[in-house]
């Protein structure tokens, strides 16, 4: 319905309309009316049709996009049009099913924003993002259909529904009122332009946060890459190569500063790195983006106090778990204090090493990971060096698949080659039913990182399942930013690669298995959204996982049973940078939001904020504001990002409930987990879905003792108390 479509475009928003050339565009052979008919009719091919990857091109889709929009204006106006007293069929089922056509441009459209971009479908944001904004206000605030969905609404208890039938009433008519539909003229005028200025803010964003990502380190003499592993040195020359440059080149990714950080012995390098990369977007310069998140917050202020709500987070989160600001704040704040006490003791272990040493430094941010794997070394015998070799990318795909068979009856077969694909490094897997052959759908993987895709890893769908005008299989897709290796050499990644690799894979499993009628009750709250991703991640460092999987890339032999061991041992080490890193983030950006008198100097805000809560000065957030992409390249995650403490909340009271039956691949709990909450999408009240699984409410508890910190906080009622990335 409205929100199905809303959906689809705004995450084509999201990503910044910011795409790039299709791999095979340079072999279209026809005209771009062509190209775009392509795009938005029916896809053609194996497995109910695949996206023409290899048919279209950049120019072809601001028709397509026009010619979706076309139609979709037609559908809306035969519903608002009707003279037919209103019904759920002819009014909430008919939206439901209207926008195909429009899914399936931003399906792909959202691949050129997010995976291939270049300069020419930039420009084409600036013109367009403003036009899509414009266009879906103008369809929504219709007061014909607000009159229809309200006169159902108005009469559902009456109407022989069923209960799924009635959420969808109340969802869409909610969703309505929540959006300005109830404004008078005036109001929505006003909403519609800050929407649009909002949609061309967040473009200018995306424009701004990929010019300095692409942006790169080059090192000319090899000796200031001490300390790296060899096969990482091989993908910075790699890197180089494909710059045509001479040296090594570290582009401005988490995935290369991460390694260089933990790794090289270079101390210049690792602060040369570390500041590039934590200085994006706010250098003072073109591409310095604290003016438009300025921007953006005065607009959402004027946004939400237009549509009746407080602030900003009360906009955002009217329609999630939680709820209220003030509960995602009692839950950040309640694990706040002992990850800042671990992360004291964590500095002063390092500090201890590097004093040992001789050294004669004071632990800075930029020391944090290299002196930790000194630390992870002394305490555990453990080195991160030591665990890659046996991480080979293409073995932990196989296992995620297998994995997926043992609990979700899934099986995994690579077809790559059947079906077009939009960059030769992409992967494709036929999704079948193991038990009774029936295809679920497509598996999209596209895994290295490449000039042109924005950085994260993040999980999407080009088409949705649905039973709803017949049963849809579901192209599925994981997108990731792993270096690639040099050419020959094999591709390894780290244990935070690996449970990134598995975290995205959640997402993709979610969408495989949903088995919903209707697409308006698919989406799920976005504080319920990453649940499913993060419980996928305990599979990883299973035995069953590590001892089939986790094999010497050169050796072929298992991972070392006292390897193993260590790992398991360190499971909670470090766990206070990594719960501050990210809460830091989850604060700011709610504190950010939840308040009437927007941030106009962002970057002194986040500064003041971090002193406020005791920020550690040896460590940054794992988002700054400047570069903080889920907040200002759409909506998405504003006065959400705190969604991940959530959803890791009832994560891990869902492991404990696997542990406790001593079989984490216990089928009984996989399929009660899969029915009450994977598979059901939206159709009931996510928190009595957790309470149908669990029993009750999930335990703030299991988080924090899985971080290693101390227990006994109380869950508040109803909910949790308390990109991948």
């Amino acid at each position: 319905m409205v929100k199905t479509v809303l959906l689809m475009a705004a995450s084509a928003l999201a990503m910044g309309l910011a795409g790039g050339p299709a791999m095979a565009q340079q072999a279209a052979p026809v005209s771009a009316d062509a190209q775009a008919k392509l795009i938005y009719q029916e896809w053609s091919g194996p497995y109910e049709g695949v996206p023409p990857w290899d048919q279209v091109s950049t120019e072809a889709f601001p028709m397509a996009i026009q010619a979706a929009m076309d139609e979709l204006k037609a559908e809306y106006e035969a519903v608002a049009s009707n003279t037919a007293a209103p019904t759920f069929e002819n009014t909430n089922l008919a939206l439901e099913l209207a926008g195909d056509r429009m899914n399936r441009v931003f399906a792909m459209w959202g691949v050129y924003t997010s995976n291939l971009a270049d300069k020419q479908v930039r420009a084409m944001q600036a013109e367009w993002a403003p036009k899509i904004s414009k266009f879906y206000n103008e369809l929504t605030l219709d007061p014909r259909i607000l009159v229809r969905i309200k006169s159902v609404y108005d009469r559902r208890d009456r109407l022989d529904l069923d209960a799924q039938q009635k959420r969808l009433v109340e969802r869409n008519y909610d969703s309505l009122v929540r959006g300005g539909a109830l404004l008078d003229d005036a109001a929505k005028a006003q909403l519609i332009t800050i929407n649009g200025q909002l949609a061309g803010l967040y473009s200018t964003f995306n424009e701004k946060l990929q010019a300095d990502e692409e942006k790169y380190i080059v090192v000319t003499d090899k000796a200031e890459l001490a300390g790296l592993p060899d096969s990482f040195v091989g993908s910075l020359k790699s890197a180089a190569e494909e710059r045509k440059v001479d040296g090594w080149v570290l582009v401005n990714t988490r995935s290369v500063m991460q390694p260089v950080l933990e790794n090289a012995t270079n101390r210049a390098l690792r602060e040369k790195v570390y500041r590039s990369y934590v200085m994006r977007g706010d250098n003072n310069d073109a591409n310095d983006t604290n003016a438009t998140i300025a921007q953006i917050l005065k607009l959402r202020q004027q946004r939400a106090e237009l549509l009746g709500f407080k602030t900003h987070a009360h906009l955002r989160m009217d329609d999630t778990m939680a709820k209220d600001p003030e509960r995602a704040m009692d839950l950040m704040m309640k694990v706040w204090p002992a990850a800042v006490a671990r992360v004291n003791q964590e500095v002063a272990d390092m500090q201890a090493v590097a004093d040992a040493e001789g050294a004669g430094l004071k632990i800075e941010p930029w020391d944090y990971r290299f002196y930790s794997e000194k630390v992870r070394k002394a305490k555990y015998d453990l080195d991160q060096n030591e665990i890659k070799p046996y991480f080979q990318l293409s073995k932990m795909i196989q296992g995620m698949f297998d994995a997926a068979g043992k609990l979700y009856d899934l099986e995994f077969k690579e077809n790559t080659g059947e079906v077009p694909v939009f960059h030769p490094d992409i992967t494709t897997y036929v999704v079948t039913n193991k038990l009774t052959g029936e295809n679920v759908g497509l598996f999209y993987m596209d895994a290295y990182a490449r000039t042109g895709k924005r950085s994260g890893a993040w999980a999407t769908s080009y088409r949705a399942q649905q039973r709803l005008g017949g049963d849809r299989n579901v192209l599925a897709s994981n997108n990731n930013n792993f270096v690639k290796p040099a050419a020959g050499e094999v591709a390894l990644i780290s244990l935070d690669d690996a449970a990134t690799l598995f975290h995205e894979f959640g997402h993709a499993l979610h969408s495989l298995v949903t088995d919903v009628e209707y697409p308006g009750l698919r989406g799920t709250p976005r504080d319920f959204v990453e649940y499913p991703s993060q419980v996928n991640e305990n599979w990883l460092l299973t035995p069953y996982i590590l001892e089939n999987y986790a094999t010497h890339y050169q050796t072929g032999k298992p991972i070392p049973a006292e390897l193993v061991q260590k790992i398991n041992a360190s499971e909670t080490f470090n766990q206070g940078f990594s719960t501050v890193e990210y809460l830091a983030s989850a604060i700011v950006d709610m504190k950010l939001h939840y308040r009437t008198d927007p941030v106009a100097d962002p970057r002194a805000f986040e500064k003041d904020t971090l002193a406020e809560i005791g920020m550690p000065s040896q460590m940054v957030m794992r988002h700054r504001l400047p570069q903080f992409g889920h907040l200002f390249s759409s909506d998405s995650y504003s006065a959400g990002y705190y969604s991940y403490l959530w959803s890791e909340t009832m994560d891990a009271d869902t492991w404990a409930a696997f542990e406790e039956s001593g079989d984490v691949w216990n089928r009984e709990i996989a399929d009660r987990f899969r029915k009450e909450l994977l598979s059901t999408g939206n159709e009931t009240e996510r928190v009595e879905a957790y309470r149908a699984f669990r029993g009750r409410d999930p335990d703030v508890n299991a988080l924090l003792k899985r971080r290693g910190f101390p227990t006994g906080v109380a869950a508040v009622g109803g909910t949790p108390s308390g990109d991948r990335d």
